[in-house]
């Protein structure tokens, strides 16, 4: 009798296409039928069409052009989100990495955005475009809340007071959404805090500068030696160097560079590290994400004395670097995505038990 398991199968992901071009059509069904793990079940060149055929085809993933007649693209995100939300991957020109397209779609809810230009002129990329949809298949994706827990600007304002606490957090895919709500309610004299966030380095120009616009502190790109000041959110600009604690120093920041085989730039785990000297100061919190990035240091961290937040598995879109934060015992406290903002004002209030 033979007693052997037979390893599990990488399930098959079904995809549908939605572009306008029917050249892009062909070259994205050519790029993703070499992929064994993929399944092209279903072709759209408008967002009606599309409409008819999710419903005809039920895919787990769609890719979607921005500039198709009909309908914008990004319109039709919004519309999907709201009535029927699936995974989908940007596609198109408009979403390269200076494009504020590309912010507003992963905002929206969109798992990942891809420039096609860059598909078509590079293998790399169709291997990455063919990675992004497997994973972006298995991504949670649900309505845009229509309320938020967080308190108001001016309500946190008038009852906020700094107990001398930074926040570190450390996020990935679905992180434009999920920072967005958590800073929602953040008022102008926030606690300082420091933003590891897995994106392009120009991606993350567009998104700092889109955020600061939104909410009520002041949001920027980190540099190196910059202050961290109540009323501050500083992103590690990625790139080709990391963001971290200044050595021996509890209120600055500095650049340590990449070697070039980091698996991200910038890297939660290198940023989380730096603080633990001065953790009992610190709240670190892991949001959604694929991979393992942080979940050791978050430990170390709460380890040495810091607070440890982790995003429930219920609201990630992808519960990956949460997951391994729980699993390895980081996670001091779980929270919904939408009580986080107010669980980390809490935390770093006068009014928080230390």
């Amino acid at each position: 009798m033979n007693n052997l398991v037979s390893p599990p199968q990488t399930p098959i992901r079904r995809v549908a296409i939605v572009d306008d071009s029917r050249t892009i059509r062909a070259l994205l069904r050519a790029t993703l039928d070499a992929d064994p793990r993929l399944m092209v079940v279903g072709e759209a060149g408008d967002p009606y069409e599309a409409r008819n055929m999710i419903k005809a085809c039920n895919p787990d993933v769609i890719t979607l052009d921005v500039e198709m007649p009909r309908m914008n693209g990004l319109v039709f995100l919004e519309h999907l989100m709201r009535l029927r939300p699936m995974p989908v991957v940007m596609v198109s020109n408009r979403t390269r990495e200076h494009s504020e397209d590309a912010i507003r779609a992963l905002s929206i809810g969109a798992v990942d955005c891809v420039d096609v230009a860059r598909l078509q002129a590079d293998e790399t990329q169709k291997q990455r475009l063919a990675e992004a949809l497997f994973h972006a298949a298995g991504a949670t994706v649900r309505a845009p809340a229509t309320s938020r827990s967080a308190p108001s600007a001016q309500t946190a304002a008038s009852t906020f007071a700094w107990n001398g606490r930074i926040v570190l957090i450390g996020s990935s895919t679905g992180g434009v959404d999920a920072l967005e709500r958590v800073f929602a309610g953040f008022p102008p004299n926030c606690p300082p805090t420091i933003v590891a966030q897995h994106m392009p380095a120009a991606f993350l120009r567009s998104f700092v500068a889109r955020l600061d616009t939104q909410i009520a502190p002041d949001v920027a790109l980190a540099e190196d030696g910059a202050h961290i000041g109540q009323g501050r959110i500083l992103f590690a600009p990625g790139g080709d160097k990391h963001t971290v604690l200044a050595p021996g120093s509890a209120d600055r920041l500095a650049f340590a560079p990449s070697f070039g085989d980091d698996l991200h730039v910038p890297s939660i785990d290198r940023l989380f590290a730096s603080a633990v000297p001065i953790a009992p100061h610190c709240i670190g919190v892991i949001l959604t994400g694929m991979g393992r990035d942080g979940a050791q240091s978050l430990k170390a961290l709460r380890d040495a004395g810091a607070g440890a937040v982790v995003q429930s598995a219920e609201s990630c879109v992808i519960d990956g670097m949460p997951r391994a934060a729980r699993d390895c015992g980081a996670a001091e406290e779980i929270a919904d995505l939408d009580a986080i903002g107010g669980v980390l004002l809490r935390r770093c209030s006068n009014r928080e038990a230390r």
